[in-house]
């Protein structure tokens, strides 16, 4: 892809992310995450309904009246876009490939963040580090994640999340706001979750196609491994053959919902013909 092409691709993923996080995001995303604390902003006279533990005596004693302190949330979080780039996420069945919808939620929340004045930054991982940008604020810095998650190209297509995980902890020592974006073909990650959730606040976003979640019945066929790429022939006319696979994949999405839900972590699923906007706004509104 040239650079003709990509600038135009960014383009097309601003515009279309861009409406979604300034109508419908960005306010749901400052409600769900919280800043660090509240600092105080100014003195004005009590109304009814105000609480009572707010009045400041002192002012009231000079005015004669009672007045209350006002505070502000303190804002300035950080979000850490940690998103999967090995091969799995190339693959796809229903007009898109799961690493596009990967791009658009990533965009969407990168610009969510930038609306409320939030640091973003971005951990690209397969079975290693494949890039680090730390945070920043600014709508060029979101353009340039625009840009690395279109046309990145890993150097492994195999998956590790907790070496992702531990990552993380040793670059980003304050508490931020992670989004861990994958469609979590992948397992032995809990110890390193429930050490890095106590710090973060993560959410695990899954990202799959439906054909993923059973093996269709084609005969004898060369199947290839996207994160190995071993080839074997497979029999998928073998019922049971089905059965073991069928049984493979859903323990692999239980172990992803019950391992984030066991560490305090929060989790989204959502198919590449599905709306994530919805999926997410019903997060959103759930926290």
């Amino acid at each position: 892809m040239d650079t003709k092409e990509i600038l135009k691709k960014v383009r097309k993923i601003e515009i279309k992310t861009r409406r979604l996080s300034d109508h419908i995001f960005s306010g749901e995303y400052h409600t769900s995450f919280k800043g660090r604390g509240m600092t105080f902003s100014e003195v004005r006279q009590y109304q009814f309904g105000d609480d009572v533990r707010a009045i400041d005596w002192n002012v009231t004693a000079r005015y004669n009246e009672p007045h209350i302190k006002v505070f502000e949330e303190e804002r300035e979080l950080t979000m850490m876009l940690m998103v999967d780039v090995s091969g799995s996420e190339s693959f796809g069945t229903q007009n898109s490939f799961k690493e596009d919808i990967v791009t658009e939620i990533a965009a969407t929340m990168a610009f969510s963040a930038t609306q409320n004045n939030d640091k973003i930054g971005l951990i690209l991982f397969s079975d290693q580090i494949e890039l680090y940008i730390p945070p920043k604020k600014g709508k060029s810095h979101v353009l340039r994640i625009i840009r690395e998650l279109i046309e990145f190209t890993p150097k492994s297509k195999k998956t590790d999340v907790a070496q992702a995980l531990k990552f993380l902890s040793s670059v980003q020592k304050k508490k931020a706001i992670v989004f861990l974006i994958s469609d979590f073909i992948a397992g032995d990650y809990e110890h390193t979750l429930k050490i890095t959730a106590k710090r973060h606040d993560i959410t695990g976003v899954r990202v799959y196609d439906s054909r993923e979640e059973e093996m269709p019945n084609l005969g004898v066929v060369n199947m290839a491994d996207a994160e190995t790429g071993e080839t074997i022939l497979v029999n998928t006319g073998s019922k049971a053959v089905r059965m073991q696979y069928a049984k493979y994949y859903r323990e692999k999405v239980q172990y992803f919902k019950e391992t984030f839900s066991r560490c305090g972590a929060g989790t989204v699923s959502t198919r590449v013909d599905e709306s994530y906007v919805t999926k997410l706004l019903g997060y959103f509104k759930a926290r």
